[in-house]
């Protein structure tokens, strides 16, 4: 992957670039505030963007802001935003253009270096990460779960593991199912949630879509 890293922090960007380019990826630029990480992802057009929320000049939402800027000027790139922190209003609105190529981690959660290449991997080749607790503020702040009563409890859980990007296998180990079953309850809610086959669109993103509320 060829990669643009946005992070105040030196430290912690410097670790970034280590972490990434010891595993042979590229990073195209690493830069310190949102407005020269909106110049060198237009630059560089990478295949995926590590947005901090919080960057100068105020260290309010710079970088969140900059992360659904580069949602719609550059759909093709990936955009995982990594924070300390979460802010729902601006985590909805990089959400609403579709799921697709987008993930939001909280720093201190993830415990594992290969799990966070691994995220930003799939942000990359189009799929979504969503830490859980990113999840459940989104969910507290909206009113539009009622479509999702249709779904039996074990639905929900399915759900809610896929809209944190994991896949059949990491489901059915997580819940301890067979795989067939997992397969089954994805048909399942496909099915109540009323998103039928189709050839432009992801039908595993519009579930997520619909569990979100977006």
């Amino acid at each position: 992957m060829r990669v643009v890293i946005a992070e105040d922090a030196a430290v912690l960007r410097d670790g970034l670039t280590h972490v990434l380019t010891s595993r042979g990826h590229v990073v195209a630029a690493a830069v310190a505030n949102a407005d020269d990480l909106l110049r060198a992802t237009s630059e560089h057009r990478p295949d995926a963007v590590i947005a901090d929320i919080r960057m100068p000049p105020t260290h309010t939402d710079e970088g969140l802001r900059a992360a659904i800027a580069i949602r719609r000027a550059h759909p093709e790139v990936g955009v995982l935003v990594f924070s300390q922190y979460i802010e729902t209003g601006y985590a909805a609105e990089l959400l609403a253009g579709g799921a697709r190529k987008v993930g939001y981690l909280l720093k201190d959660r993830v415990a594992d270096v290969s799990d966070f290449i691994d995220a930003l991997t799939r942000v990359a080749a189009g799929g979504t990460v969503l830490d859980p607790e990113v999840i459940s503020q989104l969910l507290a702040g909206t009113r539009h779960t009622d479509h999702l009563a249709v779904l039996t409890p074990r639905e929900r859980e399915v759900l809610a593991l896929m809209a944190e990007g994991r896949s059949n296998t990491a489901i059915a180990d997580q819940l301890v199912l067979a795989y067939g079953s997992v397969e089954k309850h994805i048909t399942s809610i496909f099915t109540k949630l009323g998103l039928p086959a189709s050839a432009t669109d992801h039908r595993r993103v519009l579930a997520v879509l619909h569990y979100l509320g977006t």
